[in-house]
């Protein structure tokens, strides 16, 4: 038995494989996972229903579980409102930097050989595309023994 909250066995696999520098992508609804994703990343799937499981929901699992180093948003043309989704991610995320990418400078991010997960949700929102880069783990972080 797991002590972890996360226990999704292909994400959990993912993560013990993936190292510093290692991508994550967590994709909304509408991204195109067949296509703009590294072709050695890990695709899960947890789409079930429109709107029921969000990019912030396996957001706040995945920052108990892994350290983040550096996180890149997808973002509407310029001139655009910056969507609410992003300032939610920024809000989480702090003081983690987060970089601001075009629609198809994202997908060329998550196409990188350095994605190691790419967790397809139900997210309806526009633009709540987040891609994530593993940091290393701190001296001293193992919460039991």
């Amino acid at each position: 038995m797991l002590l972890t909250e996360l226990l999704h066995p292909g994400i959990l696999e993912a993560l013990a494989g993936a190292g510093h520098g290692a991508r994550v992508l967590l994709a909304d609804g509408h991204y195109p996972a067949g296509t703009a994703t590294g072709e050695r990343a890990r695709t899960v799937h947890l789409n079930l229903k429109p709107g029921v499981l969000d990019v912030t929901t396996v957001l706040d699992v995945l920052l108990r579980v892994i350290p983040v180093e550096s996180a890149q948003v997808m973002v509407p043309p310029e001139g655009e409102p910056e969507p609410p989704a992003v300032a939610e991610y920024r809000a989480r995320l702090a003081p983690v930097p987060v970089e601001t990418l075009g629609r198809f400078e994202f997908y060329d991010a998550a196409r990188s050989s350095d994605l190691a997960l790419a967790i397809v949700t139900a997210d309806i929102r526009t633009y709540a595309n987040l891609l994530l880069t593993i940091g290393v783990r701190a001296e001293g972080t193992l919460t039991r023994r």
